[in-house]
């Protein structure tokens, strides 16, 4: 916490956070374009990336992208489970929607990147 703002950490918390539910989507599209995945495989590689999505954030945005067509789902019984684990892919839809958020994104980071540069 610093001492000559007192807020800045709560301001920082609330600022990442913000950054994570834009990002989400995106890293989780990112993620399934490797391969499909079960829930928790999907938190775990995201977690790689610093704890993009949180757990009871996840569930919810892959029942979104699946309701939207963006994703599929099947169930499956693994041998090494005591249950089925639903696992996700991407549909052509997907695939569209991950290569227009990654264009974008790059676009965008570049820009921040530009600006951040003049600012040092």
């Amino acid at each position: 916490m610093s001492r000559t703002n007192p807020g800045a950490t709560d301001e920082i918390a609330n600022w990442r956070s913000q950054l994570r539910k834009g990002a989400a989507e995106l890293v989780v599209l990112a993620v399934l374009r490797r391969g499909e995945a079960y829930g928790l495989e999907i938190l775990d590689r995201t977690q790689m990336a610093d704890d993009l999505v949180a757990e009871g954030a996840l569930y919810q945005l892959l029942n979104r992208l699946e309701r939207d067509g963006k994703l599929k789902s099947r169930w499956q019984t693994d041998g090494s489970s005591s249950h089925p684990r639903k696992y996700y892919a991407l549909t052509a839809e997907g695939e569209r929607l991950f290569a227009e958020m990654s264009q974008v994104w790059s676009g965008f980071a570049q820009s921040i990147s530009a600006i951040m540069e003049t600012a040092r």
